[in-house]
């Protein structure tokens, strides 16, 4: 295939992370369709990053949107990008979207890894719980109320929260024990299971306690970076309305100086996870 020039195979790798072999022939595939579609002589970067988000998020759909819920998505994929680019330790944001996509998704916040990671700390699931929430919590700050476009980003947060009590010993009033009695596979972006394992109903309030006050200890995280940033979401979320996408770059430009993303950084602002309060 004739690659045009600019086209960044490392890009196109950390993009199609477990990606198979035919999934790979599949991407090149249809970037030269796109391609060919629009007579180039050469298949470009846009070309792989369109084939990429129609085999990661499905075909852009031509449904009409109102002007007030295409707001409050621009602020929720805002909220993800911001806190996603503030706090250290986190993947940097590549891309921003409210272009609807073939699985009911209505926007999307895309972060590429600066590295292959096989291990996550405590501080890592802390910040990954902020940038889920942070959609949620946009909407609140910009809006005064809430949607049910955070349905998806809630359960992946409750489901983080759960197994960082009940299968990583991250809870220091439950210590180091794993109540779910079974094995996680070796990969990490596997789905966390929710299966109950053999302990008590004083046990299990204790976990569902821990479990709310992991949640809400991020989304107060998430809060604070966005209020503290409150210009730049606003500046953001017009943009995004206006465009559509917004590519790492110009989000660049537009967040300004942030902190560098180190992958051996710490989020050095987010809560510990100290006791929590006794469960009647």
């Amino acid at each position: 295939m004739k690659l045009a020039e600019g086209v960044d195979l490392k890009v196109i790798a950390a993009r199609t992370a477990g990606f198979a072999g035919a999934d790979l022939a599949n991407l090149v595939n249809e970037a030269a369709l796109l391609a060919a579609r629009k007579d180039k002589t050469a298949v470009e970067m846009k070309d792989f990053e369109e084939a990429i988000d129609r085999l990661i998020a499905g075909l852009e759909k031509k449904r009409v949107m109102s002007t007030k819920e295409r707001r409050i998505v621009a602020y929720h994929e805002s909220g993800h990008a911001i806190v996603a680019s503030v706090l250290p330790g986190l993947d940097p944001v590549h891309k921003i979207s409210i272009v609807q996509r073939g699985f009911g998704a209505l926007g999307y916040t895309m972060q590429l890894p600066l590295e292959d990671r096989y291990l996550l700390t405590r501080d890592d699931l802390l910040g990954q719980l902020s940038v889920l929430l942070a959609g949620r919590t946009a909407e609140e700050i910009a809006f005064g109320h809430l949607s049910t476009g955070a349905q998806n980003d809630l359960q992946r947060a409750t489901d983080i929260a759960r197994a960082m009590v009940t299968e990583f010993g991250m809870s220091e009033i439950l210590g180091p024990v794993n109540y779910n009695g079974h094995k996680r596979g070796a990969f990490l972006d596997s789905p966390f299971m929710q299966e109950r394992g053999n302990y008590s109903e004083d046990t299990a309030l204790k976990i569902d306690s821990e479990v709310k006050r992991i949640v809400g200890e991020a989304t107060t995280t998430a809060r604070r970076v966005l209020q503290d940033h409150r210009t730049i979401l606003d500046v953001l979320s017009e943009r995004l309305l206006e465009k559509e996408v917004i590519e790492s770059d110009e989000l660049r430009a537009i967040m300004g100086p942030v902190p560098p993303k180190d992958p051996d950084a710490v989020p050095a602002e987010i809560p510990p996870l100290g006791p929590a309060p006794a469960v009647s």
